[in-house]
């Protein structure tokens, strides 16, 4: 701030006035992380990967006649599977996470 008074000082002085806008300081840009679409990103990237994943373990778990773990697999491909679908979820848990940290 200080040197931006001599800065001005300086230019009236010298230039009169009419040039001052030269040594005006310009506001940094917010240089902040763009995570604008990613969870649609993650979405169209990871969803089929996902779907894919799932279903060759499934057979597998069929094949091989475990339906224990054939039911334990599918409750908890169904609970991973609403994070990948439910539309605004990975935004709303990311913002919680990141309020839980006092990251705003």
């Amino acid at each position: 701030m200080i040197v931006h008074t001599i800065l001005e000082t300086a230019a009236s002085s010298q230039l009169g006035g009419a040039e001052l806008i030269a040594f005006t300081p310009t506001p940094a840009p917010n240089q902040g992380i763009n995570t604008e679409g990613l969870a649609d990103f993650l979405r169209r990237f990871f969803g089929p990967l996902f779907l894919v994943i799932v279903s060759v373990v499934a057979l597998f778990f069929l094949f091989t006649r475990e339906i224990t773990r054939f039911v334990q697999f599918i409750i908890l491909a169904i609970a991973i599977g609403v994070i990948f679908y439910v539309p605004n979820i990975i935004e709303v848990t990311a913002k919680a996470i990141a309020g839980a940290l006092g990251i705003q």
